[in-house]
């Protein structure tokens, strides 16, 4: 999944055409969530990543797609208000799909069928049903895939699939936000090699031994790879590699 323009602009070229892929790429998955929204009867979707993963007291879900239109904000401030905390700490200990009540005829449905494969939000009624699938790919990618509607019924068949069709939306979302990292920031192949053996479970004195280079050497390269990864360490720098196809 290429996130670049394959010819080299530069300056302003460059960075309207970052923007340009970058728009392209969110209506591909926008096009996608829209097709699965369909195929359940729903209304609305819904992104939301994970922000402030490190920081229990910073931990927050904020919406990163949705077709809320014009009523996205209240919509969204609504969802998190009533369930932002349970989801919060759901999204820590399991994978199941969340599925909530609205109000009146707007009803998720109660099969003894899906309490393998779903849990119940419970507590403030929103004026619509839903479903949130949750999805965990590391630090900065963790969220939900949300589907609102009237009424959600669904066969474990089709919430096994939509979930893991979710998961590769969300995953692609990742990846595209990623690669959002210019030229300039990619990395050396010094840096790499480190990066690929400290993956490999080598400490950083095996590191030196092995390349002929200083401990010192191998910390700058290791960290000035962290630092172009955006990542807050070594191991969560060596995860992002791999998702982007530096090392494997």
């Amino acid at each position: 999944m290429t996130y670049f323009l394959p010819h080299a602009r530069t300056g302003d070229d460059a960075k309207a055409g970052r923007l340009q892929v970058r728009a392209s790429k969110a209506a591909t998955l926008v096009a996608r969530l829209q097709a699965l929204q369909k195929q359940i009867n729903a209304k609305n979707f819904a992104v939301l990543r994970l922000n402030g993963n490190g920081l229990p007291a910073s931990r927050k879900l904020n919406c990163a797609l949705d077709n809320w239109g014009a009523d996205a904000e209240p919509m969204a401030h609504e969802l998190l208000s009533a369930y932002g905390e349970q989801m919060l700490a759901h999204l820590d200990t399991s994978l199941l799909p969340l599925m909530w009540n609205g109000v009146g005829e707007h009803q998720a449905a109660e099969t003894p069928d899906f309490a393998r494969f779903t849990q119940r939000l419970a507590g403030r009624v929103l004026p619509y049903s839903g479903i949130a699938l949750p999805v965990r790919l590391g630090a900065q990618g963790n969220g939900y895939v949300v589907f609102m509607a009237s009424y959600i019924d669904l066969s474990s068949e089709m919430i096994i699939d939509l979930h893991g069709r979710s998961c590769q939306i969300m995953t692609d979302l990742l990846a595209a936000d990623e690669r959002r990292m210019l030229p300039s920031e990619s990395l050396s192949d010094r840096e790499i090699g480190c990066l690929q053996m400290a993956g490999d479970g080598y400490i950083s004195e095996e590191i030196a031994e092995k390349m002929g280079l200083s401990v010192h050497t191998v910390n700058a390269y290791l960290g000035a790879a962290t630092t172009k990864l955006d990542s807050v360490n070594r191991i969560q720098a060596i995860a992002k590699a791999i998702r982007l196809g530096y090392i494997s």
